[in-house]
């Protein structure tokens, strides 16, 4: 099959959305699939404001009604609401082509604090944009239910998913870092709400992987905590393998990818009973949810590191790339195709 991958956010940015496509287009080649991917790459961008590692395509609607009518896709599926997923949604729709949509992002909830747009309205233009979608695929249950409060429909499943040949347990932790050392790993912004998880009075070290508009005022506001950038790959691998806890402050995302990635490590989890969170750590023997967020990080200490690698290990990609694959619909049905080629 020819597919189609349409997304404003790609690499070399570094968030859940490209792992999760990147991991995605690597599991549908292996199975013979000819997947295209459409992003910024070659378009004249612009920074995303308050998101600057995320160039947005500056008018590109020509190019890309071009590139789909010359790729003459099987199926179609648009990962993001950006200036291109914008365009090809118009395309599909002028054409009469089917298309599938994804929800990544809790976007009325980041767009709010930023520039005060009532939730109301972003929710409102969401609806439109994924209205004429096939399928809207969100990462789990408690996103499909507060869609669905908000009139959304025509949603389903597409979990996540762990390289679990790079994280997995490792013996040793850190020994350069007073212990126990409590990580977190993810974009330092105002949406991942790190202040409610580096003001805790905790023992040890708290340690931050990740970079973000946040990171400076966040470094001058705590300054015993450890900021140590953006890492990736085997490094990535290894703060969470050393680490004691992983804590989670963020009351925002759809799934938490990294989540998933701490427990595979070995590593509980401590965060919020919200979505996200409660979709991914279900087992109170893999982490602990507590809207007492220091509670929650003293108790994941107790934790059994063995029960929480198996758990995490549940995650994998190909599972996550099939139900994928399984929600694509052909861009044309049958009667369309045999029409035109008349």
């Amino acid at each position: 099959m020819r597919i189609l991958l349409v997304t404003d956010a790609w690499a070399p940015q570094i968030n859940g959305v490209v792992v999760t496509l990147t991991n995605t287009v690597a599991w549908l080649e292996r199975w013979g699939h000819e997947v295209h991917v459409l992003s910024p790459e070659g378009f004249k961008t612009f920074p995303m404001p308050t998101y600057p590692e995320i160039p947005l395509a500056i008018f590109p609607a020509r190019e890309v009604n071009r590139r789909i009518a010359a790729l003459a896709p099987d199926a179609i599926h648009i990962a993001t609401e950006g200036p291109l997923g914008i365009a090809a949604r118009a395309y599909c729709v002028k054409h009469d082509l089917s298309f599938t949509t994804a929800y990544h992002t809790c976007f009325p909830e980041y767009v709010k604090p930023r520039f005060g747009i009532p939730l109301a309205w972003t929710y409102a233009w969401l609806r439109r944009f994924h209205g004429r979608s096939s399928a809207l695929l969100v990462a789990t249950p408690a996103i499909q239910a507060l869609l669905e409060a908000r009139g959304f429909s025509n949603i389903a499943e597409w979990s996540r998913g762990v390289d679990l040949e790079l994280f997995k347990p490792a013996e040793h932790r850190f020994s350069d870092l007073r212990r126990p050392v409590f990580l977190y790993v993810g974009r330092v912004a105002v949406e991942k709400n790190l202040p409610a998880f580096l003001a805790l009075d905790l023992p040890g070290t708290k340690l931050v992987v990740g970079d973000g508009p946040q990171r400076k005022e966040l470094e001058e506001r705590f300054p015993d905590a450890v900021f140590v950038g953006a890492k990736t790959g085997p490094e990535l691998a290894s703060y969470y393998q050393r680490a004691d806890v992983f804590v989670f402050p963020s009351r925002t995302d759809t799934f938490g990818l990294v989540l998933a990635e701490a427990m595979a490590c070995g590593t509980p989890v401590a965060a919020f009973p919200v979505r996200g969170p409660i979709d991914v750590v279900k087992d109170a023997s893999a982490g602990i949810l507590d809207d007492d967020l220091g509670a929650a990080a003293m108790g994941a200490l107790t934790l059994d590191r063995d029960k929480v690698a198996r758990y995490g290990s549940r995650y994998s990609w190909e599972h996550s790339t099939r139900q994928f694959l399984s929600s694509l619909v052909p861009a044309r049905s049958v009667e369309a195709a045999l029409a035109e080629a008349a």
